[in-house]
This record gives structure tokens, C-alpha cells and sequence, in this order.
């Protein structure tokens, strides 16, 4: 059994163990000589790693998704893990348990699988469930759709994350389509379950998960637009203007153009479906920020540059002892006093003076 796994690490530690390479770069040191910086992962995460010394003898040995044995030592820099490697060697694939290294859901992707099934089988609309029935029979699209991560690393970056992610947009779907009753729900799903579904070709994840030459070249939304459309064209009823409402979907559902959207949701269906994949990403984000963020001492966690802020870590912030206040207890300000017999303070305006002779 693999051991340590990254969650494991603790700094200042003397270790040896396995990991896969997810990303490998050479770099010079200011003496000219190369040091490498790699990523090294298993299914609990990352790990920041440099090989600073006799780099040169083991650059050439090894690839981005090899795995390699390592001795080095770990060490906190800049708030993060780091690993000093000091040696390292290949290790064959046979010699691995592919299990130890892919992050992955914990939910069953056969059951998810189902449950999205079920979502399909309940809409009313012939054309868009017979579109979604069309492109999901297809076994190769079947299986990548359940393996697929719905990204890199930005939100629910492993194994089976693309359809965890659907499916959770799925009930937000349900929900909100009740809510406002101007929305077409078999819309709303479709777009739900087609807006990322060209992240099957856009990601690779056979071990590690980065972005393939379709992904580098065209991006999902691009991929999955063609998917969508040469679906449509085996369907010569499908209803021309109901084709490009979808599409537009697709192609809105980042929401912003420096987002990556090349249109802006411009119907009530667009806008909510790209509302609720931002809430769903977000959310993910923030959860796995607070639950991985271990090096961090006290109440809040490292900046995210993705969220644009550093995050409180609620459950911590509640269990500790109330604080001790340095201020002191906030009085009421002190009050004119007013002169004997009369009900008017010691300075009166020249306003109130007006008023009152106005009033006689």
C-alpha cells in the first residue's frame, strides 16, 4: 500500500515515496545550471517539488504522467508544502496501484449515472430529450461522461467530477425552474447537461488530468458546440429556433466575455444556468479551500486566487473561546444641558428662530 500519501505530510519530514509526475519543468538556477520544478501527485493532491541538485543526470529519465520514486526532505514555503528532492528514480506502471494516484469521486459513478438517466426520462419535451437520449447512447460519450472530471483543478478537478457537478446543478435546476415560473425546465436541463459536455475530449485524465490538444486548440465550449450540433443534424424535425436557443446556452454559460464566454446570456434560461454553475464552482472551491488548507494556523485560510480572497474557517472560528475586546465598552454621547424653565437647548439656530416666528 502507497504511504505516505500527500494529505499525509507533515514539514520538516525525511521521506520516500511514490508519486506521479502531473507536471514537469526545467529551470535555471543564476549559476546557468538547470534545477527542475515538478508537481507531484497521488489521489489526496498535489505537492510542489524541486530537485535544486544533479538535476541534469535525471532530467532526460522521466515524463509528466511517470511515476517516480523520490527521497527528499519536506519543508513549508510561502505558506505551501514544498519537497526538497534529493534522489529519485522511474518506478513501471505495473509496479503502481493506478487506484493510489487518481482522485476521484465518492459517490458511484454507475449510481450518479442512473440518477441522471432519471433526470432525462422525466422531461416533456421530445426534441430536447430525444437530443440528450441521441448524444448520451453513443457508449464512448456514456463512459467519458461518467469518468470526466468537470476540470483541471478549478472545482471538482477528479474522476467522475463532471457528472458529480451535473447532477448537482441538476436539483438547482429543479429547484429554481419551480421558483420562477417563467423558466422552461426541459431548457434549463438540457443546458445543464450539455453546457460542459465537451470537457470529455477538452481533458485528459488517464493518470493526471491536464488539457489534450483538442482541449489546447478548440476548448470544450467550441467541442462541445460541434457535439451538440451534429446530434441535431440527425434529427431533421428538431425545431430551428429551439437549436439555437441551446446553443447560444453553451456558448453563454461562462457569463462574462473575459470569462471566456464568446456571448452573454441574453434569455432567462442562459443567465440562470450560467448563475448556477458559477454557485456550484464557487461553492466547491470554497469547500475544498477550507478542507485541504492544513498548513494554515488560526481562522482563515490562504489566499485563493481564484475566489479573490482569503476564506474563514467557520467550524474553527465557532469552537474557539470568545475574544477578548481591547476596546472599551461603548457610552452614550454627553448632552447639552438645557437652561431651567425652558424647553429649548443653550444655542438655538437661526433656522429655528425663523420657524417659530413663522408659527406665531
Amino acid at each position: 500500500m502507497k504511504s505516505p500519501y500527500v494529505n499525509e505530510l507533515q514539514p520538516n519530514q525525511n521521506i520516500e515515496a511514490t508519486f506521479l509526475v502531473s507536471h514537469k519543468e526545467v529551470r535555471q538556477k543564476k549559476t546557468g545550471e538547470p534545477y527542475l520544478s515538478l508537481t507531484l501527485s497521488d489521489r489526496t493532491g498535489d505537492l510542489d517539488a524541486k530537485m535544486w541538485d544533479n538535476a541534469a543526470e535525471v532530467i532526460g529519465i522521466f515524463s509528466p504522467n511517470d511515476f517516480i520514486r523520490v527521497k527528499g526532505a519536506t519543508q513549508v514555503f510561502q505558506n505551501r508544502m514544498q519537497f526538497t528532492i534529493h534522489k529519485l528514480k522511474v518506478v513501471p506502471e505495473s509496479e503502481v496501484d493506478l487506484g493510489d494516484y487518481l482522485l476521484a469521486s465518492k459517490r458511484d459513478r454507475n449510481e450518479m449515472w442512473a440518477e441522471l438517466q432519471g433526470y432525462i426520462a422525466a422531461m416533456t419535451n421530445p426534441h430536447l430529450k430525444g437530443l440528450l437520449e441521441g448524444i448520451l447512447s453513443d457508449p464512448a460519450v456514456a463512459q467519458a461522461y461518467r469518468d470526466a472530471p468537470a476540470a483541471k483543478s478549478v472545482h471538482h478537478g477528479w474522476i467522475g467530477g463532471l457528472i458529480e457537478h451535473v447532477l448537482s446543478l441538476c436539483g438547482l435546476a429543479r429547484l429554481t425552474a419551480a421558483h420562477y415560473t417563467n423558466i422552461d425546465a426541459d431548457l434549463l436541463l438540457s443546458g445543464v447537461v450539455l453546457h460542459d459536455i465537451g470537457k470529455i475530449y477538452e481533458l485528459e485524465f488517464a493518470r493526471s488530468i491536464r488539457y489534450g490538444d483538442q482541449g489546447q486548440l478548440l476548448g470544450h465550449i467550441q467541442i462541445g458546440m460541434q457535439m451538440v450540433t451534429d446530434q441535431i443534424h440527425k434529427m431533421p424535425d428538431f425545431p430551428p429556433r429551439l437549436r439555437d436557443l441551446l446553443l447560444h446556452m453553451i456558448l453563454s454559460h461562462h457569463g462574462q466575455l473575459e470569462f471566456g464566454s464568446p456571448k452573454l446570456p441574453v434569455f432567462p434560461e442562459a443567465l440562470l444556468l450560467h448563475l448556477l454553475d458559477n454557485m456550484d464552482s464557487k461553492m466547491e472551491n470554497m469547500r475544498g479551500l477550507i478542507e485541504h488548507d492544513r498548513l494554515i494556523d488560526g481562522n482563515w485560510t490562504s489566499y485563493s486566487s481564484i475566489l479573490e480572497r482569503t476564506v474563514l474557517k467557520k467550524d474553527r472560528y465557532l469552537a474557539a473561546p470568545p475574544p477578548v475586546s481591547a476596546l472599551p465598552p461603548v457610552s452614550a454621547p454627553p448632552t447639552e444641558p438645557r437652561p431651567s424653565g425652558s424647553g429649548q437647548t443653550a444655542a438655538a439656530s437661526p433656522f429655528a428662530d425663523k420657524l417659530r416666528g413663522a408659527l406665531k
